[in-house]
């Protein structure tokens, strides 16, 4: 599973934000999130599927890898995490506003 989500933040900014929704995931899902720089990784379950990917933190783009959840599960894994990166690299919504 492998897609790029174009953002308008400046890397710094995107990389707060990535951070605080790592903090989201891991207490709302129990996916561990770690970071070197501006590379991302989690890893986790929920429900029956295994979680395990990478993101990548560019200017203009972050970069989502992952294993693939298998057919069920691929869309709705794609459409989670496209409507929870555009909540957190919104530039309208301040950083303090997001959940953790």
């Amino acid at each position: 599973m492998k897609f790029d989500f174009p953002h308008t933040l400046d890397s710094t900014d995107a990389l707060d934000r990535l951070h605080r929704l790592g903090q989201y995931l891991h207490r709302r899902h129990g996916i561990a999130v770690s970071w070197s720089a501006a590379r991302g990784s989690f890893r986790g379950r929920y429900l029956v599927v295994a979680i395990e990917g990478e993101l990548d933190v560019a200017e203009g783009v972050v970069r989502v890898s992952g294993k693939d959840p298998g057919f069920l599960w691929r869309k709705k894994a794609v459409e989670y995490l496209r409507r929870k990166l555009a909540m957190y690299l919104d530039p309208t919504t301040p950083p303090a506003e997001l959940p953790v």
